[in-house]
């Protein structure tokens, strides 16, 4: 028999064994005369107590058909967040829906088991963002009672914080008094709104708030949680708050766009601060008042070293601060600051002794992060206390620091004037020190204070520049390129020496921009007149290859838009700036960051600017069409438009800029409509006199466009002078018999 037609042949098992589980099997097949380490794999028994699957295991089949439902909700949100699509007739979400709510109605009744699976768990995440306000209302019911379980849970955790970011937005509709409208059939029962659902989870978790914060899984879950009960937008904050740490950023990101199917911004809250339920805040409170209550002050002091509990301390202080709780007796924010504000509000002017509990704060790369936030929410008759006892004729070691110079960073910007002047005297003795180390944090503090002050400008910039090395009018001048670079004077002309005769290796970024530099430059041109001068002489001083290579640069190029958006620098300056790329502007935006640059550059001009920027451009306009960025600045100066009709261009330009806002008003008129087809009982001979042939404009005379936009070119002169004696002719052949002008035309 040949071989490609012969069949694997397979023996038949008993009907005992079939019946049988594989591992069972597997395990019975072992013989018995094996060496003692081998032993059969333990069979699991569904009955005991799983603490990874604590409400069970998910179906093999559900799981799968998750799978599927992640992959195309993927797939959607990556179109979406390249290329959104476009209005379409109808419902263009409606294969989606139809989706969703299948997805949705498999999820029904298995919500804990799917939260607490590994692969599940971030599908559930994904389509949070989804979800409308009742959905998710369903979904923390369901969840409900189990909260303290759930929290705890390595997978679980995740969708209980993801949960609580999302409702803010929920929170706020229904603050406003905006409620889904439910059918018949959802209308059965009765379903609390998530305001009430999330009190009765703070309540389930408050009971239990002290082990929480130090609990891994927890804690992180806990910092949303109290986000929401502050006034801070999750949504928002979510990035720039202690939510989650570098690493679970970095994480999330890895999974693509998690945002809604249905609407990007539609119906969600951007506001800085909201408006927190009266629910919430009574809440708050007793999420403070319980840590008071169950911890000893030496325990609360504790937590500043915890890397786990640390963050959600400083959540803490900031719903204090919020509800101005951390003044009283006995506050949290009293009890970390050793009773700095219980002294200071008996008697403000007492001499306090310094604490040793927050010297080593200062210096802790944990309990840090706590100190910034005591000296952001310390109430304002203890600050000076603070300032005077821990940071006054200290501020020279204390900024050299590597992790206390973010503190005095923090501290400087909420000094006054006369505490200003004193701390600018004493960085001036370490303001090189601090360059070379690349610790320009506490620079920028002091501009800015400077700048909400309005005070101290000369002392801030003499700082500045001193730190730089910049003490001679001309070495001013490199204020910008030693600043991006962060090096002195002296190192910054090494490096450039060595630069020009090629010795510098090809990884070496010495000179390449650095953001604390760049960051710096930006404060500075927020310091009024003449103060802000420093940085765009500088600029000015750059020959027009080093000021495109600047703008080519994502970092370097801030320090243009901090420029033109500064309400501190004259619109001279500004127009000054930009009119020195004149002649460059196609090399200028022929860039993925310069076209930025050029863009801004023709939002600040006016109507004349533009018109010269544009005119500068017709030599160079394959050049723009040509390429792949200036394609997009092009279509601002529509060429052809100002090459035929310049009235019309100038008159659009002006609309423009009166109206920004308006979209509809932006569309040129560069079409030129065709003349339509002469009317049969025009007269040709009033047709001519009153276009050309009748009239006539004195030589020299000044021509004024005085229409308004939208009139035609030849109404926008002034009225010509009439020749009355060619007037006089065209009347009388006008008045001239019918048949005596018909017999001539014939005759021709």
């Amino acid at each position: 028999m040949p071989r490609e037609n012969r069949k694997r042949g397979k023996k038949h098992k008993k009907q005992a064994e079939i019946e049988k589980p594989d591992n069972v099997q597997r395990a019975e097949s072992v013989p018995e005369d094996n060496p003692s380490w081998i032993k059969p794999a333990p069979v699991p028994n569904l009955n005991t107590f799983d603490p990874d699957a604590p409400f069970g295991y998910v179906d093999p089949d559900v799981k799968a058909y998750f799978r599927t439902v992640d992959t195309q909700l993927r797939t959607w949100q990556e179109i979406e967040e390249n290329a959104p699509p476009k209005d379409e007739e109808g419902d263009p979400n409606e294969e989606k829906r139809i989706f969703f709510m299948a997805a949705l109605k498999e999820m029904s009744g298995n919500e804990k088991k799917l939260s607490t699976d590994p692969d599940c768990s971030l599908i559930l995440e994904r389509m949070l963002y989804s979800m409308d306000d009742f959905v998710r209302r369903v979904f923390m019911d369901s969840l409900s009672g189990s909260f303290t379980a759930l929290v705890k849970h390595r997978f679980a955790s995740h969708v209980c914080q993801t949960l609580f970011t999302v409702a803010s937005e929920t929170i706020s509709r229904e603050t406003r008094g905006v409620f889904p409208s439910l059918s018949d059939e959802k209308a059965k029962g009765e379903l609390r709104t998530l305001t009430l659902l999330v009190v009765d989870c703070c309540e389930e978790l408050v009971e239990s708030l002290p082990s929480l914060l130090m609990d891994s899984f927890a804690s992180h879950v806990i910092r949303a949680l109290l986000l929401l009960l502050s006034s801070r937008n999750p949504s928002i904050d979510q990035t720039t708050s202690n939510i989650r740490s570098k690493k679970s950023s970095t994480w999330k990101k890895r999974q693509g766009p998690m945002k809604s199917l249905f609407s990007s911004d539609k119906g969600k809250d951007t506001e800085q601060v909201r408006q927190v339920p009266p629910g919430l805040t009574s809440v708050a409170r007793q999420f403070v008042e319980t840590m008071k209550e169950r911890l000893s002050p030496n325990e609360i002091r504790a937590l500043a070293a915890n890397q786990v509990a640390s963050p959600a301390l400083q959540m803490l202080l900031e719903i204090e601060a919020e509800r101005k709780m951390g003044e009283e007796p006995g506050s949290l924010l009293d009890i970390v600051t050793d009773g700095l504000v219980t002294n200071c509000r008996n008697d403000p002017s007492t001499k306090l002794e310094p604490s040793d509990y927050l010297n080593t704060l200062l210096r802790d790369p944990t309990s840090s992060h706590l100190l910034e936030s005591i000296v952001t929410c310390l109430p304002d008759h203890a600050f000076p206390a603070l300032w005077s006892t821990y940071f006054e004729g200290k501020l020279g070691r204390l900024a050299n620091h590597p992790l206390a110079n973010f503190v005095v960073a923090k501290a400087l910007e909420r000094v006054d004037a006369a505490q200003l002047s004193v701390a600018c005297t004493e960085l001036e003795n370490v303001a090189a020190k601090l360059i070379k180390t690349s610790r320009v944090g506490v620079f920028r503090s002091i501009v800015e204070r400077s700048a909400k002050l309005g005070c101290h400008g000369d002392t801030v910039c003499k700082v500045i520049l001193e730190g730089f090395n910049l003490r001679q009018p001309q070495e001013r001048l490199l204020l910008v390129p030693c600043s991006l670079s962060l090096l002195v004077l002296e190192d910054y002309q090494d490096l450039n020496k060595q630069d020009d005769n090629r010795q510098r290796p090809k990884g070496d970024t010495a000179l390449e921009p650095k953001i604390p530099g760049a960051l710096l430059l930006q404060s500075l041109l927020q310091l009024p007149q003449p103060h802000c001068q420093l940085v765009i002489e500088s600029i000015n001083s750059l020959s027009i290859e080093e000021r495109l290579k600047l703008a080519y640069n994502s970092i370097s190029s801030r320090i243009y838009d901090a420029l033109l958006e500064s309400p501190t620098v004259p619109p001279k300056l500004k127009r000054e700036f930009v009119i020195t790329f004149m002649g460059h502007f196609h090399q200028l935006v022929d860039d993925r960051i310069g076209s930025r640059v050029g863009d801004r550059c023709w939002a600040f001009a006016d109507t004349y600017l533009k018109e010269k920027i544009a005119r500068s451009l017709f030599n160079h306009e394959s050049i723009l069409a040509g390429s792949f960025y200036g394609k997009f600045f092009a279509r601002n100066l529509n060429l052809h438009l100002l090459q035929r009709r310049p009235d019309d261009w100038r008159n659009f330009q002006a609309d423009r800029n009166r109206t920004p806002n308006n979209v509809a008003s932006h569309t040129p008129p560069t079409a030129i409509t065709a003349p339509s087809k002469r009317k049969r009982d025009v007269d040709e001979i009033d047709k001519l006199f009153e276009t050309n042939l009748g009239r006539k404009t004195k030589k020299g005379a000044l021509v004024e466009p005085t229409a308004s936009p939208g009139t035609d070119e030849t109404s926008a002169h002034r009225a010509p002078v009439e020749d009355k004696s060619l007037q006089d002719v065209f009347t009388a052949i006008r008045t001239a018999p019918k048949d005596a002008r018909s017999s001539k035309k014939h005759k021709k």
